[in-house]
Protein backbone atom coordinates (compact mmCIF):
# COMPACT_ATOMS: atom_id res chain seq x y z
CA UNK A 1 0.00 0.00 0.00
CA UNK A 2 0.76 3.34 -1.02
CA UNK A 3 2.17 6.13 2.05
CA UNK A 4 -1.08 8.48 2.85
CA UNK A 5 -1.51 11.30 1.15
CA UNK A 6 -4.41 12.70 3.49
CA UNK A 7 -3.07 16.23 2.60
CA UNK A 8 -4.51 15.68 -0.93
CA UNK A 9 -8.11 15.87 -1.24
CA UNK A 10 -9.30 14.57 -4.34
CA UNK A 11 -12.58 14.32 -6.10
CA UNK A 12 -13.73 12.11 -8.20
CA UNK A 13 -16.59 13.60 -10.72
CA UNK A 14 -18.35 10.59 -13.22
CA UNK A 15 -22.07 10.26 -14.04
CA UNK A 16 -21.67 6.56 -14.39
CA UNK A 17 -22.64 5.41 -10.86
CA UNK A 18 -20.63 2.40 -10.56
CA UNK A 19 -17.03 3.58 -12.10
CA UNK A 20 -17.92 6.60 -9.53
CA UNK A 21 -17.73 4.18 -6.26
CA UNK A 22 -15.22 2.15 -7.81
CA UNK A 23 -12.40 5.23 -8.80
CA UNK A 24 -13.28 6.83 -5.26
CA UNK A 25 -12.67 3.76 -3.41
CA UNK A 26 -9.21 2.62 -5.48
CA UNK A 27 -7.83 6.34 -5.01
CA UNK A 28 -9.03 6.19 -0.47
CA UNK A 29 -6.58 2.76 -0.92
CA UNK A 30 -3.99 4.59 -2.17
CA UNK A 31 -3.76 6.59 1.09
CA UNK A 32 -5.51 10.20 -0.38
CA UNK A 33 -8.94 11.53 1.13
CA UNK A 34 -11.80 11.31 -1.37
CA UNK A 35 -15.36 12.25 -2.48
CA UNK A 36 -17.35 12.08 -5.46
CA UNK A 37 -19.74 13.89 -7.50
CA UNK A 38 -22.05 12.67 -10.56
CA UNK A 39 -21.85 15.81 -12.62
CA UNK A 40 -19.79 19.26 -13.57
CA UNK A 41 -22.62 21.11 -11.35
CA UNK A 42 -22.53 19.01 -8.28
CA UNK A 43 -18.82 19.14 -8.30
CA UNK A 44 -18.91 22.82 -7.63
CA UNK A 45 -21.46 22.81 -5.02
CA UNK A 46 -18.69 20.37 -3.25
CA UNK A 47 -15.46 22.48 -4.41
CA UNK A 48 -15.98 24.98 -1.36
CA UNK A 49 -16.77 22.24 1.79
CA UNK A 50 -14.43 19.21 0.35
CA UNK A 51 -11.60 21.67 -0.97
CA UNK A 52 -10.49 19.45 -3.63
CA UNK A 53 -6.41 19.94 -4.31
CA UNK A 54 -7.19 17.48 -7.48
CA UNK A 55 -10.39 16.63 -9.12
CA UNK A 56 -10.59 13.71 -11.83
CA UNK A 57 -13.30 14.44 -13.90
CA UNK A 58 -15.27 12.58 -16.57
CA UNK A 59 -15.22 14.60 -19.95
CA UNK A 60 -18.99 14.31 -20.92
CA UNK A 61 -21.75 14.24 -18.41
CA UNK A 62 -25.45 15.93 -18.21
CA UNK A 63 -26.36 19.18 -16.75
CA UNK A 64 -22.37 20.20 -16.94
CA UNK A 65 -19.24 18.52 -19.12
CA UNK A 66 -16.05 18.27 -17.72
CA UNK A 67 -15.10 21.56 -20.10
CA UNK A 68 -17.53 23.61 -18.45
CA UNK A 69 -16.15 22.71 -15.23
CA UNK A 70 -12.75 23.82 -16.15
CA UNK A 71 -14.02 27.02 -17.34
CA UNK A 72 -15.99 27.48 -13.88
CA UNK A 73 -12.68 26.40 -11.91
CA UNK A 74 -10.58 28.59 -13.34
CA UNK A 75 -10.39 31.09 -11.04
CA UNK A 76 -9.38 28.41 -8.41
CA UNK A 77 -6.87 26.71 -10.99
CA UNK A 78 -3.58 28.01 -8.89
CA UNK A 79 -4.86 25.84 -6.55
CA UNK A 80 -7.47 22.80 -7.96
CA UNK A 81 -5.52 20.65 -10.11
CA UNK A 82 -7.95 19.32 -12.91
CA UNK A 83 -7.40 15.22 -14.16
CA UNK A 84 -10.05 14.90 -17.51
CA UNK A 85 -11.26 12.17 -18.29
CA UNK A 86 -12.08 10.65 -22.00
CA UNK A 87 -13.21 8.31 -24.14
CA UNK A 88 -10.68 7.86 -27.31
CA UNK A 89 -13.45 9.91 -29.57
CA UNK A 90 -13.11 13.38 -27.45
CA UNK A 91 -8.61 12.96 -26.93
CA UNK A 92 -8.83 16.55 -29.09
CA UNK A 93 -10.81 18.24 -27.03
CA UNK A 94 -9.27 17.10 -23.68
CA UNK A 95 -6.02 18.11 -25.51
CA UNK A 96 -7.39 21.34 -26.09
CA UNK A 97 -8.99 21.40 -22.05
CA UNK A 98 -4.90 21.12 -21.71
CA UNK A 99 -4.19 23.66 -23.14
CA UNK A 100 -6.39 26.36 -20.92
CA UNK A 101 -5.22 24.91 -17.66
CA UNK A 102 -6.33 21.02 -17.16
CA UNK A 103 -3.28 19.18 -15.57
CA UNK A 104 -3.35 16.03 -17.93
CA UNK A 105 -5.90 13.67 -19.39
CA UNK A 106 -6.19 10.16 -19.62
CA UNK A 107 -8.22 7.89 -21.79
CA UNK A 108 -10.93 5.15 -21.01
CA UNK A 109 -11.17 2.77 -19.50
CA UNK A 110 -8.21 3.81 -16.89
CA UNK A 111 -5.20 2.37 -16.53
CA UNK A 112 -4.99 2.69 -12.93
CA UNK A 113 -1.42 2.68 -12.51
CA UNK A 114 -1.38 5.70 -14.99
CA UNK A 115 -3.79 7.35 -12.27
CA UNK A 116 -1.48 6.57 -9.35
CA UNK A 117 1.51 7.55 -10.85
CA UNK A 118 -0.22 10.86 -12.12
CA UNK A 119 -1.79 11.50 -8.56
CA UNK A 120 1.54 10.57 -6.81
CA UNK A 121 3.25 13.56 -8.86
CA UNK A 122 0.75 15.94 -8.22
CA UNK A 123 0.27 15.16 -4.38
CA UNK A 124 4.25 15.36 -4.52
CA UNK A 125 3.47 19.01 -6.59
CA UNK A 126 1.40 20.53 -4.14
CA UNK A 127 3.69 19.60 -1.18
CA UNK A 128 6.44 21.20 -2.47
CA UNK A 129 4.50 24.30 -3.11
CA UNK A 130 3.04 23.49 0.42
CA UNK A 131 6.77 23.87 1.64
CA UNK A 132 7.52 26.51 -0.33
CA UNK A 133 4.80 28.77 0.80
CA UNK A 134 5.51 27.81 4.58
CA UNK A 135 9.18 28.57 3.82
CA UNK A 136 8.10 32.31 3.08
CA UNK A 137 6.10 32.74 5.74
CA UNK A 138 9.26 31.94 7.95
CA UNK A 139 11.76 34.31 5.94
CA UNK A 140 8.87 37.06 6.54
CA UNK A 141 8.26 36.72 9.85
CA UNK A 142 11.93 35.13 11.29
CA UNK A 143 14.54 35.51 8.76
CA UNK A 144 14.56 32.21 8.07
CA UNK A 145 14.63 30.00 4.79
CA UNK A 146 13.67 26.26 6.27
CA UNK A 147 17.15 25.44 8.64
CA UNK A 148 19.00 28.82 6.81
CA UNK A 149 19.33 32.29 8.81
CA UNK A 150 19.62 35.67 7.43
CA UNK A 151 17.24 38.50 6.16
CA UNK A 152 20.42 40.52 4.85
CA UNK A 153 20.11 41.32 0.86
CA UNK A 154 22.29 38.52 -0.13
CA UNK A 155 20.74 35.87 1.54
CA UNK A 156 17.15 36.97 0.63
CA UNK A 157 18.82 36.83 -2.87
CA UNK A 158 20.08 33.36 -2.34
CA UNK A 159 16.38 32.26 -1.25
CA UNK A 160 15.13 33.24 -4.42
CA UNK A 161 17.63 31.23 -6.64
CA UNK A 162 17.09 28.22 -3.74
CA UNK A 163 13.39 28.42 -4.81
CA UNK A 164 13.42 28.39 -8.57
CA UNK A 165 16.09 25.98 -8.88
CA UNK A 166 15.45 23.02 -5.99
CA UNK A 167 12.63 21.67 -7.15
CA UNK A 168 14.37 21.28 -11.17
CA UNK A 169 16.54 17.97 -11.82
CA UNK A 170 19.62 20.43 -12.58
CA UNK A 171 22.97 19.72 -10.64
CA UNK A 172 24.15 22.78 -8.68
CA UNK A 173 27.66 24.10 -7.48
CA UNK A 174 27.84 25.59 -4.25
CA UNK A 175 30.28 27.93 -3.71
CA UNK A 176 31.65 29.60 -0.68
CA UNK A 177 34.63 29.90 2.40
CA UNK A 178 34.68 26.97 5.13
CA UNK A 179 31.84 27.14 7.65
CA UNK A 180 29.42 29.39 5.20
CA UNK A 181 26.70 26.65 5.12
CA UNK A 182 26.91 24.48 2.01
CA UNK A 183 25.34 21.19 3.21
CA UNK A 184 22.74 23.15 4.71
CA UNK A 185 21.76 24.57 1.65
CA UNK A 186 22.13 21.24 -0.54
CA UNK A 187 19.82 19.65 2.38
CA UNK A 188 17.71 22.30 1.59
CA UNK A 189 18.02 22.07 -2.13
CA UNK A 190 16.76 18.32 -1.66
CA UNK A 191 13.94 19.32 0.56
CA UNK A 192 12.39 21.46 -1.75
CA UNK A 193 12.93 19.19 -4.81
CA UNK A 194 10.85 15.87 -5.43
CA UNK A 195 13.51 13.92 -4.13
CA UNK A 196 12.60 14.85 -0.47
CA UNK A 197 11.07 12.03 0.43
CA UNK A 198 14.17 9.89 -0.90
CA UNK A 199 17.57 9.79 0.20
CA UNK A 200 20.59 12.39 0.63
CA UNK A 201 23.55 11.16 1.29
CA UNK A 202 26.65 13.59 1.49
CA UNK A 203 30.34 12.93 1.31
CA UNK A 204 33.30 15.19 1.28
CA UNK A 205 35.82 14.23 -0.75
CA UNK A 206 38.60 16.01 1.19
CA UNK A 207 37.98 13.67 4.28
CA UNK A 208 38.48 10.32 2.23
CA UNK A 209 42.12 9.24 1.09
CA UNK A 210 42.83 9.19 -2.32
CA UNK A 211 42.90 5.82 -2.27
CA UNK A 212 39.75 4.84 -1.01
CA UNK A 213 37.57 7.56 -2.39
CA UNK A 214 36.39 5.95 -5.42
CA UNK A 215 34.93 2.93 -3.39
CA UNK A 216 33.18 5.66 -1.48
CA UNK A 217 31.55 7.06 -4.52
CA UNK A 218 30.78 3.83 -6.63
CA UNK A 219 31.20 0.50 -3.87
CA UNK A 220 33.00 -2.42 -4.76
CA UNK A 221 33.23 -6.24 -5.11
CA UNK A 222 34.45 -8.25 -2.81
CA UNK A 223 38.05 -8.70 -3.37
CA UNK A 224 38.03 -5.80 -5.91
CA UNK A 225 40.69 -5.07 -3.98
CA UNK A 226 43.39 -5.79 -0.38
CA UNK A 227 40.54 -5.47 2.37
CA UNK A 228 37.56 -5.70 0.13
CA UNK A 229 36.33 -8.62 2.22
CA UNK A 230 33.00 -8.14 0.95
CA UNK A 231 30.80 -6.15 -1.51
CA UNK A 232 30.19 -2.71 -0.63
CA UNK A 233 27.37 0.10 -2.02
CA UNK A 234 28.88 3.20 -2.74
CA UNK A 235 27.44 7.03 -2.33
CA UNK A 236 25.28 6.76 -5.78
CA UNK A 237 23.64 3.12 -5.20
CA UNK A 238 22.52 4.86 -1.42
CA UNK A 239 21.51 7.82 -3.39
CA UNK A 240 19.56 6.52 -5.98
CA UNK A 241 16.08 8.21 -6.56
CA UNK A 242 17.55 11.28 -4.37
CA UNK A 243 20.52 13.43 -4.01
CA UNK A 244 24.10 13.12 -3.59
CA UNK A 245 26.18 16.04 -2.13
CA UNK A 246 29.49 16.20 -3.04
CA UNK A 247 31.50 18.89 -1.03
CA UNK A 248 35.16 19.62 -1.91
CA UNK A 249 34.64 18.15 -5.54
CA UNK A 250 38.37 19.72 -6.40
CA UNK A 251 40.02 17.70 -3.92
CA UNK A 252 38.58 14.48 -6.20
CA UNK A 253 41.34 13.25 -8.19
CA UNK A 254 41.38 13.74 -12.21
CA UNK A 255 40.98 10.18 -12.57
CA UNK A 256 37.99 9.85 -10.13
CA UNK A 257 36.11 13.13 -11.71
CA UNK A 258 36.35 11.59 -15.36
CA UNK A 259 34.60 8.47 -13.77
CA UNK A 260 32.04 10.82 -12.43
CA UNK A 261 31.34 12.93 -15.36
CA UNK A 262 30.51 9.66 -17.25
CA UNK A 263 27.99 8.87 -14.54
CA UNK A 264 26.76 12.09 -14.96
CA UNK A 265 26.51 11.80 -18.51
CA UNK A 266 25.35 8.19 -19.02
CA UNK A 267 23.62 8.05 -15.55
CA UNK A 268 25.48 4.73 -15.19
CA UNK A 269 28.21 3.50 -13.28
CA UNK A 270 29.99 0.65 -12.35
CA UNK A 271 31.42 -0.73 -8.92
CA UNK A 272 35.09 -1.30 -8.52
CA UNK A 273 36.03 -4.59 -9.67
CA UNK A 274 32.81 -5.23 -10.84
CA UNK A 275 31.64 -6.44 -14.46
CA UNK A 276 28.33 -4.60 -14.68
CA UNK A 277 27.08 -1.45 -15.20
CA UNK A 278 24.31 -0.25 -13.38
CA UNK A 279 21.68 2.63 -13.88
CA UNK A 280 20.76 5.40 -11.14
CA UNK A 281 19.07 7.95 -10.68
CA UNK A 282 21.08 11.04 -8.70
CA UNK A 283 20.61 14.51 -8.53
CA UNK A 284 24.37 15.60 -7.77
CA UNK A 285 25.32 18.47 -6.26
CA UNK A 286 28.68 19.56 -6.05
CA UNK A 287 30.79 21.97 -3.52
CA UNK A 288 34.06 23.86 -3.22
CA UNK A 289 35.50 26.28 -1.10
CA UNK A 290 38.13 27.43 -3.99
CA UNK A 291 38.03 29.39 -6.56
CA UNK A 292 36.39 27.15 -9.97
CA UNK A 293 38.53 29.14 -12.41
CA UNK A 294 41.80 28.87 -10.22
CA UNK A 295 41.22 25.05 -9.63
CA UNK A 296 40.59 24.58 -13.84
CA UNK A 297 44.07 26.62 -14.59
CA UNK A 298 46.12 24.40 -11.82
CA UNK A 299 44.37 21.21 -12.50
CA UNK A 300 42.66 20.64 -9.53
CA UNK A 301 39.16 20.50 -11.46
CA UNK A 302 38.65 19.27 -15.00
CA UNK A 303 36.75 21.86 -17.20
CA UNK A 304 34.23 19.50 -18.68
CA UNK A 305 33.20 18.36 -15.02
CA UNK A 306 33.21 21.88 -14.23
CA UNK A 307 30.55 22.48 -17.03
CA UNK A 308 28.63 19.78 -16.33
CA UNK A 309 27.98 20.78 -12.75
CA UNK A 310 27.57 23.95 -13.17
CA UNK A 311 23.53 24.57 -14.41
CA UNK A 312 23.24 26.69 -11.66
CA UNK A 313 25.74 28.35 -9.59
CA UNK A 314 25.24 29.30 -5.91
CA UNK A 315 27.89 31.24 -4.12
CA UNK A 316 27.09 31.60 -0.15
CA UNK A 317 28.61 35.07 1.43
CA UNK A 318 30.97 34.91 3.81
CA UNK A 319 29.51 36.07 7.34
CA UNK A 320 31.69 39.32 6.99
CA UNK A 321 29.87 40.09 4.12
CA UNK A 322 26.58 39.75 6.25
CA UNK A 323 27.20 41.32 9.31
CA UNK A 324 22.86 42.25 9.40
CA UNK A 325 22.58 38.47 10.28
CA UNK A 326 24.79 38.13 12.93
CA UNK A 327 22.10 39.18 15.64
CA UNK A 328 19.90 36.73 14.15
CA UNK A 329 22.08 34.29 13.90
CA UNK A 330 23.10 34.52 17.63
CA UNK A 331 19.87 34.49 18.93
CA UNK A 332 19.18 31.31 17.20
CA UNK A 333 22.17 29.19 18.30
CA UNK A 334 20.99 30.84 22.19
CA UNK A 335 17.58 29.16 21.43
CA UNK A 336 19.18 25.60 19.93
CA UNK A 337 21.70 25.98 22.94
CA UNK A 338 19.36 26.97 25.33
CA UNK A 339 16.51 23.73 24.74
CA UNK A 340 19.40 21.11 24.12
CA UNK A 341 21.12 21.98 27.29
CA UNK A 342 18.21 23.02 29.49
CA UNK A 343 19.97 26.69 29.92
CA UNK A 344 18.13 29.85 29.94
CA UNK A 345 20.42 32.14 28.18
CA UNK A 346 18.53 35.57 26.71
CA UNK A 347 21.46 36.87 24.80
CA UNK A 348 24.44 38.72 24.64
CA UNK A 349 25.38 42.10 26.53
CA UNK A 350 25.95 45.27 24.40
CA UNK A 351 30.03 44.77 25.03
CA UNK A 352 29.81 41.36 23.80
CA UNK A 353 27.73 41.84 21.02
CA UNK A 354 30.05 44.54 20.07
CA UNK A 355 33.32 42.33 20.29
CA UNK A 356 31.17 39.79 18.23
CA UNK A 357 30.28 42.41 15.34
CA UNK A 358 34.23 43.29 14.98
CA UNK A 359 35.44 40.04 14.58
CA UNK A 360 36.01 39.33 11.02
CA UNK A 361 34.95 35.40 11.04
CA UNK A 362 37.03 33.74 9.17
CA UNK A 363 35.53 30.18 10.51
CA UNK A 364 32.23 31.86 9.21
CA UNK A 365 29.07 30.57 10.46
CA UNK A 366 30.52 27.17 11.47
CA UNK A 367 33.16 29.55 13.77
CA UNK A 368 30.10 31.50 15.23
CA UNK A 369 28.19 28.49 16.23
CA UNK A 370 30.98 27.14 17.92
CA UNK A 371 31.29 30.66 20.21
CA UNK A 372 27.88 30.75 20.74
CA UNK A 373 27.68 27.10 21.84
CA UNK A 374 30.75 27.75 24.49
CA UNK A 375 29.52 31.48 25.77
CA UNK A 376 26.16 29.64 26.23
CA UNK A 377 27.90 26.62 28.71
CA UNK A 378 30.08 29.40 30.29
CA UNK A 379 27.45 31.82 31.26
CA UNK A 380 25.88 32.19 34.55
CA UNK A 381 23.65 34.36 34.44
CA UNK A 382 20.87 35.02 31.65
CA UNK A 383 23.65 36.84 29.21
CA UNK A 384 26.27 36.13 27.09
CA UNK A 385 28.69 38.37 28.91
CA UNK A 386 32.47 39.25 26.89
CA UNK A 387 34.32 36.90 29.65
CA UNK A 388 32.34 34.35 28.05
CA UNK A 389 33.88 34.64 24.46
CA UNK A 390 37.28 33.28 23.61
CA UNK A 391 40.40 35.27 22.95
CA UNK A 392 39.46 35.72 19.26
CA UNK A 393 35.92 36.88 19.79
CA UNK A 394 38.07 40.19 21.14
CA UNK A 395 40.19 40.45 17.96
CA UNK A 396 40.58 44.04 16.54
CA UNK A 397 38.83 43.73 13.03
CA UNK A 398 39.46 43.71 9.59
CA UNK A 399 42.95 44.82 8.97
CA UNK A 400 44.81 43.91 11.82
CA UNK A 401 43.19 40.68 11.58
CA UNK A 402 43.81 40.36 8.14
CA UNK A 403 47.49 40.68 8.22
CA UNK A 404 47.91 38.71 11.76
CA UNK A 405 49.09 35.77 9.74
CA UNK A 406 51.56 36.82 7.96
CA UNK A 407 53.23 38.68 11.15
CA UNK A 408 56.98 37.43 11.49
CA UNK A 409 56.57 36.14 7.65
CA UNK A 410 60.17 37.13 5.81
CA UNK A 411 60.59 36.32 2.22
CA UNK A 412 63.63 37.41 0.73
CA UNK A 413 65.11 37.82 -2.96
CA UNK A 414 66.24 34.56 -4.33
CA UNK A 415 63.98 31.99 -1.98
CA UNK A 416 61.82 29.80 -3.50
CA UNK A 417 57.82 29.46 -3.97
CA UNK A 418 58.16 26.51 -2.39
CA UNK A 419 60.50 28.05 0.58
CA UNK A 420 58.19 30.84 0.83
CA UNK A 421 54.65 28.49 1.07
CA UNK A 422 56.51 26.92 3.88
CA UNK A 423 57.12 29.59 6.02
CA UNK A 424 53.61 31.55 5.25
CA UNK A 425 51.69 27.53 6.13
CA UNK A 426 54.44 27.44 9.16
CA UNK A 427 53.83 31.43 10.71
CA UNK A 428 50.00 30.54 10.05
CA UNK A 429 49.34 27.44 11.92
CA UNK A 430 51.97 29.15 14.47
CA UNK A 431 49.88 31.86 14.84
CA UNK A 432 46.69 29.56 14.80
CA UNK A 433 48.07 27.94 18.09
CA UNK A 434 48.48 25.04 15.90
CA UNK A 435 44.63 24.26 15.42
CA UNK A 436 45.27 22.83 11.61
CA UNK A 437 41.26 23.10 10.93
CA UNK A 438 41.64 27.28 11.78
CA UNK A 439 45.63 27.60 9.88
CA UNK A 440 43.37 26.06 6.66
CA UNK A 441 40.31 28.44 7.09
CA UNK A 442 43.19 31.24 7.39
CA UNK A 443 45.00 29.91 4.39
CA UNK A 444 42.11 29.58 2.21
CA UNK A 445 42.72 25.93 1.51
CA UNK A 446 41.25 22.36 2.76
CA UNK A 447 42.33 20.56 5.71
CA UNK A 448 43.22 17.91 3.23
CA UNK A 449 45.63 20.20 1.26
CA UNK A 450 47.32 21.18 4.25
CA UNK A 451 47.82 18.13 5.75
CA UNK A 452 49.37 16.92 1.97
CA UNK A 453 51.88 20.31 2.35
CA UNK A 454 52.46 19.21 5.75
CA UNK A 455 53.30 15.81 4.90
CA UNK A 456 55.72 16.58 1.89
CA UNK A 457 57.41 19.41 4.55
CA UNK A 458 58.67 16.43 6.72
CA UNK A 459 59.20 14.44 3.52
CA UNK A 460 61.60 17.08 2.33
CA UNK A 461 63.49 17.71 5.97
CA UNK A 462 63.52 13.71 6.38
CA UNK A 463 65.41 12.88 3.24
Amino acid sequence: MSEPHTAERVLIVEDDPATRTGLTELVRSWGFTAEDAADGAAALDKVTAFRPSIIVTDLVMPRMTGIELLKALQPELDHIKVILMTAQGTVDTAVEAVKSGAEDYLTKPLDPNKLQRLLERLAEINTQKRENQALRRQLTDRGRFGRIIGHSPAMRALYQVLEQAAPTPASMLILGESGTGKELVAQTIHQLSPRASRPFVALNCAAIPDTLLESEIFGHEKGAFTGATERRAGCFELADCGTLFLDEIAEMTPATQVKLLRVLQERKFRRLGGRTEQEVDVRVLAATNVDPAAAIRDGRLREDLYYRLNVFTIVLPPLRERKDDLQLLIQAFIDEFNTRDRRTVTGVSPAALRQLEHYQWPGNVRELRNVIERATILAKGDQIEPAHLPVFGTMAPPAAAAAAPATGVTIAPGMTVDEAEQKLIMATLDSAGGNKTRAAEMLGISLKTLHNKLNRFKSDSDS
